[in-house]
């Protein structure tokens, strides 16, 4: 079942729509006539999110509204900020937050994913685009740097050497490049976007929780906590009830596919 947040007030739409399912969470950005720039009241309603994630973990799937993910942090804003605000990290903690998140987060991309909008996307677990999804830091051209994740996210997703040339230039890339350099795993068209990342949710909803929340933190831990890491999070799996049935169920199937 789901329940769609409703706006706070008629007047004042909310920025960022939540629809809840029993094993997930869709969250859009909603400010279309701001192509869904990241404003504050974004970042407010996306800690309220990650709090409700947090406490009850769900899949997470970010969308955008009207053909856009989010065309940057809204300039407006940001142009009155200063070196307090900076230290503040409001977007990059934020984003922090989002990234982890102990269950999965899938970013569906279609149109403008700049500025702050693609170090949203950069946050999330697994990215997927439509072909018309672009992709682009353009900071420095407007006198700062992508400080809310690019800087060293973007190079664990591409490598350092493509991320340098993408952040030092701000040049944008379209989804077939984005593909190619393994920003997004897929590329699909905009009227099946969502309905493909509902179907990766759906591939990971069904398997056990507790084993993909712990693949998830064990995959963010540094190098040099492996593989201790690894083993004392499957050491906890080991005793799980839920890793003796399904691998009971497995063991099962296999004797009845070979009686037949």
């Amino acid at each position: 079942m789901s329940s769609p947040d409703v706006a706070e007030s008629p007047d004042l739409p909310s920025p960022l729509l939540v629809e809840r399912r029993d094993d997930r969470v869709v969250a859009t950005l909603n400010r279309p006539d701001k192509r869904n720039a990241i404003d504050q009241a974004t970042i407010d309603a996306l800690h309220a999110l990650c709090a409700e994630l947090e406490a009850e973990p769900r899949i997470l799937i970010l969308v955008g509204a009207g053909g856009v993910f989010a065309s940057g942090a809204d300039i407006a804003q940001l142009r009155e900020r200063r070196a307090a605000d900076a230290l503040a990290g409001i977007n990059a903690n934020a984003f922090v937050r989002v990234n982890e998140l102990p269950m999965p987060v899938i970013a569906a991309v279609d149109g403008w994913a700049l500025g702050g909008g693609a170090e949203l996307a950069f946050a999330a677990d697994i990215r997927i685009a439509t072909p018309g999804a672009k992709f682009g830091n353009p900071e420095t051209g407007l006198g700062i740097i992508p400080a809310a994740g690019a800087t060293w996210r973007l190079k664990e997703i591409v490598g350092e050497a493509r991320a340098s040339e993408l952040l030092l230039t701000g040049r944008i890339i379209d989804a077939a490049e984005a593909l190619s350099i393994g920003l997004v795993t897929a590329v699909h068209p905009a009227a099946d976007l969502l309905a493909e990342a509902h179907a990766i949710a759906d591939r990971i909803a069904r398997n056990d929780r507790d084993a993909t929340i712990a693949t998830k933190r064990v995959l963010r831990a540094p190098r040099g906590h492996h593989p201790r890491v690894d083993l004392e999070s499957q050491a906890v799996l080991f005793e799980s009830p839920e890793k003796h049935r399904r691998m009971t169920e497995f063991l099962e199937r296999r004797a009845k596919r070979s009686a037949e």
